[in-house]
């Protein structure tokens, strides 16, 4: 039997790393997604049976009752409230790893090994900061709690202390007998920490920590996988801790952020004065046929989609329009900036629901120096990952983040609700550029107009 789980963990196992390598493309993520899911799949049911669990009522409870929350959340959580509903399942899973240290913790009847009690107060610690933190992420994105940055003095100082204070109680609870107040102890500790090192984070910065938190979800589970002596939850969770922080790590470089400031809650924290508009400026507001018109006449065009694109859901519609733009022997290509939305990979989901090519998607990297070769770029919805602010601006939360150059194209025309800016608060010099034409409303609505106008044009 023993053979039989091993080898059936070896196949979960591998059936993972296809699965993360699928992921990596657009092309493959669906495949690779299945992939993950039958691995996880045999993994579990494996475990069952070699534990040899007698009575299965509460697991098919808890497999009935998860599974309908999982398929409900799935058909009813729109694209926008995607990111959210990542990082509450983000947070369940360092819960969930958090819980079950601690019920290994109560059916000890004996003084744990050393790697055991250190595995398990890892678990319990990273567990902690996964859930509290992840809530407080999602709150930011749901508009539950603020999305600005929150800092008070000596907020650095307090996390290092309870930190500290962790570490502490951690190696007394190796070296010593091991007690239920250090465990209620660290995992406090824990929930404190994963509250005060996302609160100070800005919402424009939310895709890292996102990332971050992900990475985070995967360690807790490996830590529980040294705890229960099982092989397939150590290489499951150090695969999604690694891929995790890998991701972390370019969204860092996409957004010209430190990584170590992730790590420590000081990402979105103003060094340089403070963001927002300086002063009210008027813009002229154009209408779809002003915009149907250029886009007709234009021999190239370049498409940004942004948030605004998943909110209005007009995902369909832009795709619609760019085939009747390359009917009309227009070239049209897709521009992505890696943190365009809410979370990594946002927008390229958005734009697979409505069919779009992948090869009319490009990255940021690939596409920026066409724009100044571009007749029309098409805004849709995208703000912070188009503002010059990022390049000129010293000081404010976009600064140093690099961004679509949609300022340099020939002409701008940018489909938006208002001139509200984006999550960084910061105001968007493009909106303002004599070359831009501001067309106002929903987004859905005024492309369904522009193809109207195109179609009959």
């Amino acid at each position: 039997m023993e053979t039989i789980t091993n080898l059936a963990y070896l196949v979960s196992a591998v059936l993972f790393i296809l699965g993360l390598k699928g992921l990596s493309s657009p092309r493959t993520a669906r495949r690779g997604n299945l992939l993950s899911a039958m691995g996880m799949l045999i993994a579990v049911v494996v475990t069952l049976f070699d534990r040899q669990i007698i009575d299965f009522t509460y697991i098919i409870a808890g497999i009935a009752i998860g599974s309908s929350i999982g398929a409900i959340s799935a058909w009813q959580v729109p694209m926008t409230a995607m990111p959210q509903m990542v990082a509450v399942l983000n947070g369940s899973g360092g819960g969930a790893s958090a819980l079950v240290a601690v019920a290994e913790f109560l059916r000890m009847t004996s003084q744990p090994g050393v790697d055991v009690s250190v595995t398990l107060v890892l678990s319990l610690l990273i567990g902690t900061v996964t859930l509290t933190g992840s809530l407080i992420a999602a709150g930011k994105l749901q508009g539950v709690l603020r999305g600005a940055p929150v800092a008070f003095p000596f907020q650095q100082t307090l996390n290092l202390i309870l930190l500290s204070l962790a570490i502490a109680l951690g190696v007394l609870f190796v070296i010593s007998t091991p007690s239920l107040s250090k465990v209620v102890i660290i995992a406090i500790i824990g929930a404190m920490l994963g509250v005060l090192t996302v609160i100070p984070i800005g919402g424009a910065d939310m895709p890292v920590v996102i990332s971050l938190l992900n990475s985070y979800s995967g360690l807790a589970a490996a830590m529980t996988g040294f705890v229960l002596s099982n092989n397939v939850l150590i290489v499951s969770g150090a695969l999604v801790g690694a891929s995790g922080l890998i991701l972390t790590n370019l969204m860092c470089k996409a957004m010209n952020r430190n990584l170590g400031n992730v790590l420590f809650g000081r990402v979105g924290v103003e060094e340089g004065g403070p963001a927002g508009i300086t002063e009210q400026r008027r813009v002229t507001s154009h209408t779809a046929e002003d915009a149907a018109t250029l886009l007709g006449m234009a021999h190239s065009v370049i498409i940004v989609p942004g948030y605004g694109l998943a909110v209005a859901q007009a995902q369909y519609v832009l795709q619609e329009l760019a085939v009747q733009l390359a009917k009309r022997g227009i070239n049209v290509r897709y521009a992505i900036h890696p943190v365009a939305g809410r979370m990594p990979g946002h927008m390229n989901v958005l734009l697979a629901e409505a069919n779009v090519p992948y090869d009319l998607l490009y990255e940021m990297d690939a596409i920026n120096d066409d724009f100044q070769r571009t007749d029309v770029a098409l805004v849709v919805g995208a703000n912070d990952v188009i503002n010059p602010a990022a390049r000129n601006k010293k000081g404010c939360p976009l600064y140093g983040m690099p961004i679509l150059n949609v300022d340099k194209a020939r002409t701008v025309i940018v489909c938006k609700r208002s001139l509200r800016p984006g999550f960084s608060g910061e105001d968007n010099e493009v909106f303002y550029l004599e070359k831009t034409l501001m067309v106002f409303g929903d987004a859905r609505d005024t492309l369904t107009k522009i193809v109207g106008l195109v179609k009959g044009s």
